[in-house]
């Protein structure tokens, strides 16, 4: 495919700036692998064309702008929160007991303020929903990071050796998807908790690194299992969808003459399924990564909801709605504002998902590209009309 010159560009902020990070990440990996830029010259003007096509699509840039936000919010959040998740004010300040937005209480010579008000318990509502922020990016993370990998390799293994292999990896991706996803989830969820609990609390270095990675208190170590839980349920429910689809791209590249003289040179198998097959079957599944993300935050949201997540003092954005959903509509802000971060969260990653489905398909990308030429020497041309 002949790709367009970026000389036909007119480059923005943004496109100078990729332009750096990649010819970066090609000095960096010049230094592992000499000569790996010269080599794949055309491939890194790909990234680069593939970045300017992103980089013109609004959808795509605001997408983009809310999962840096949600990404942001979730690391530093907790380090931010005006208030604990675990200070219970309402024990002694009756006063900040669901009190509204905006709101300014004095009790006992204490001065407390609460932008988003505050819960049952008179927790401040933003500083919970921070925490909550914590709690769903690293769910989604991990799911992605060890469901996906999974449901590739599998992929993989049927796909390119076929026969009784791909009959028994199949059979068993079939057994899973017959079941409801989210009923196959509650269930998990409901009966890991118990299972998982000891193990956490008795591993004082396990303890430490969930404290670590959900910003919690140690103390809070036996309300870890259930969110384990969600996360075991979400990724035994969730790599079947890839291992189909995988296997299904690499069934119709398995034959190709690429993959076929590398088995004639006696390329060993392994390389041939990462460098000659995987390459060419990742797009629809990096489009459904981002897509996935937002649907993870959205179940695993669900199962908090249906008490199967956080449990108290633990929090999330799920459990957060649970407990305000009593007192709707009179306490509106207990529902809106999760709902809310929630709604955001996942229409980043969605809008994400739609523009890199665009980008990373040929044809559509081309279009991109081939309107952004047009409008270039189209202004070329008003210019040079202009100065005659």
């Amino acid at each position: 495919m002949t790709l367009v010159s970026e000389e036909v560009y007119e480059k923005k902020i943004l496109d100078k700036v990729i332009d750096r990070l990649v010819d970066g990440v090609a000095k960096v990996i010049d230094k592992f692998k000499p000569g790996w830029s010269v080599k794949n010259r055309s491939k890194i003007d790909e990234w680069k064309l593939m970045f300017y096509a992103f980089n013109r699509s609004p959808p795509g840039l605001i997408g983009a702008a809310l999962i840096l936000g949600f990404i942001a919010i979730g690391i530093f959040g907790p380090y931010f929160a005006p208030y604990s998740y675990r200070l219970f004010l309402f024990i002694e300040h009756e006063e900040t007991y669901l009190v509204p937005p905006g709101s300014t209480i004095v009790s006992k010579g204490e001065t407390f303020y609460f932008p988003l008000g505050t819960d049952k318990y008179g927790r401040d509502l933003l500083s919970l929903i921070l925490y909550g922020a914590r709690v769903s990016l690293v769910v989604s993370m991990i799911v992605i990071a060890l469901g996906v990998p999974l449901g590739i390799v599998l992929g993989l293994v049927a796909g390119y050796f076929g026969g009784k292999i791909d009959e028994i990896i199949m059979r068993i991706t079939d057994t899973f998807l017959a079941f409801p996803a989210l009923i196959l989830a509650i269930a998990f969820a409901a009966v890991l908790p118990e299972r998982l609990r000891p193990m956490i609390i008795y591993n004082e270095q396990l303890k430490t690194l969930l404290s670590i990675f959900f910003a919690a208190d140690p103390r809070d170590a036996a309300n870890f299992a259930p969110i384990l839980s969600v996360i075991l349920a979400i990724i035994i429910v969730w790599w079947p969808g890839y291992t189909r689809i995988i296997r299904g791209s690499v069934l119709s590249v398995r034959e190709n003459l690429y993959v076929e003289a590398a088995r004639a040179l006696g390329v060993s198998t392994w390389k041939i399924l990462t460098k000659h097959i995987l390459p060419n079957v990742i797009s629809p599944v990096l489009v459904l990564i981002t897509l996935d993300v937002g649907a993870v935050i959205l179940v695993e949201a669900g199962l908090s909801f249906l008490g199967l997540g956080a449990q108290d003092p633990m929090i999330d954005w799920g459990k957060i709605v649970f407990d305000g959903a009593q007192y709707f509509p009179d306490r509106w802000w207990l529902v809106l504002f999760p709902g809310l971060a929630t709604f955001l969260a996942v229409l980043g990653w969605n809008l994400v998902g739609d523009t890199l489905r665009d980008v990373l398909d040929p044809k559509t990308r081309r279009s991109i590209e081939f309107k952004v030429k047009k409008k270039k020497l189209a202004a070329t041309s008003e210019d040079g009309g202009a100065s005659q």
